[in-house]
């Protein structure tokens, strides 16, 4: 997840890539996404990767998945699945609320990602244990 001015501001990796080559790969698809038109497609490739992205207000949801990965839309739903149960979450989630609370993105992240495979997009079942977590 990065801004308009090309800020990361959520980053996770499933698989082992070095703290330099993260850094480059991340650059250059903030780049590349940013650079594009709305008109254009939500797809695009870049190296051995399919890149998927979708931009919300001042931020831009990108999801990189290797080229052999033949189902694209579902990635693109993945995407706005997340936006909608941080929406829900944060009541009209912005750009603040993510950045002051970071440990709660990552946890609605992990409910729904797990080791680089989609294991839930239910909005009650994600936002369940997060809720009992507040309520401690």
């Amino acid at each position: 997840m990065v801004n308009k001015v090309s800020q990361t501001r959520v980053a996770q990796y499933y698989t082992e890539l070095p703290k330099t080559e993260r850094k480059t790969l991340e650059s250059e698809l903030v780049r590349k996404c940013l650079s594009r038109s709305a008109s254009k497609s939500f797809l695009l490739s870049h190296l051995n990767y399919k890149i998927i992205y979708r931009r919300y207000a001042s931020l831009y949801f990108i999801i990189g998945v290797d080229s052999t990965e033949e189902n694209e839309l579902s990635y693109y739903i993945l995407i706005h699945r997340f936006v909608q149960v941080l929406d829900k979450y944060f009541e009209n989630v912005c750009e603040l609320d993510i950045m002051f609370s970071l440990d709660k993105v990552y946890f609605i992240l992990e409910e729904m990602i797990q080791d680089g495979f989609v294991v839930d997009n239910n909005e009650k079942t994600i936002l369940g244990p997060i809720h009992v977590l507040d309520n401690c």
